[in-house]
This record gives structure tokens, C-alpha cells and sequence, in this order.
């Protein structure tokens, strides 16, 4: 695994809401974008975000990350889950599963205008 901390951004958003879910992750000053990622409301968007940023985090072989969005609902309730709490089952699972064996991870929330990879959300939607 790769060591240090790394900062890693997160995204989540739908059109409309509820509608098709979209996802962008930002790491080490690239973008990934998820198009396709099903139907949903934007909090299931931002879960669905941060999963991708984590799983992406285990791909890439980094051992400590933060996990930066600006969902302040999903940021307290991944939080929680890392310190052993609970959350909404779909999502707790799949991030604990993430975790195990994998980076030491804390989520921390971000204002929106320093959020990368909702500022990359929102130039693809310029496009």
C-alpha cells in the first residue's frame, strides 16, 4: 500500500431529484466520474459517492485516507459507522466490508465551493 494520507473528494448528485444518480471522486488531482449508477435521491447519490471514493482508495493501494464531502448527513452518518455505530444497512455494510483489512479511513465534511468533485460535478454539467 501506498503511505500517507490522502485527501479524496467526493460527490453525489441526480437529475431530478430523485432521478439518475451520477458520482464524482477526485484523488491526487484526477477526476472520476460514475455516470449510470441507478435511480435515487441525492443522499443515496452521496453514499453511493463516497463508497466509489473508498473502493477506489483500496484500488489504488493507499493506506490512510480522509474522505472529503460536502453531505453533512452522509459525512455524520459514515462517521458514525467508522466508529463502530450504525447507519442505514446497505451502505454500513459495504463501507465496513471496504474498510476491513483496507486504508485506516475518517470522513470529514467540506463546504461545497472546496468540494473538487462537485466543482468537477458541475463543469461536466456545463458541458
Amino acid at each position: 500500500m501506498a503511505g500517507g494520507r490522502t485527501k479524496i473528494y467526493f460527490d453525489g448528485g441526480c437529475r431530478p431529484n430523485p432521478g439518475r444518480m451520477e458520482a464524482a471522486v477526485v484523488v491526487r488531482g484526477e477526476a472520476h466520474l460514475f455516470d449510470d449508477m441507478g435511480e435515487g435521491g441525492s443522499f443515496d447519490a452521496e453514499w453511493i459517492a463516497l463508497l466509489e471514493a473508498l473502493d477506489l482508495a483500496c484500488r489504488i493501494g493507499l493506506e490512510d485516507v480522509v474522505l472529503l464531502g460536502d453531505a453533512l448527513a452522509v459525512v455524520n452518518e459514515a462517521q458514525a459507522v467508522l466508529d463502530g455505530g450504525s447507519g442505514r444497512e446497505l451502505y454500513a455494510a459495504r463501507l465496513r466490508a471496504l474498510i476491513a483489512g483496507g486504508p485506516r479511513v475518517r470522513v470529514r465534511w467540506v463546504r461545497r465551493g472546496q468540494n473538487l468533485a462537485g466543482i468537477a460535478l458541475d463543469r461536466r454539467r456545463l458541458r
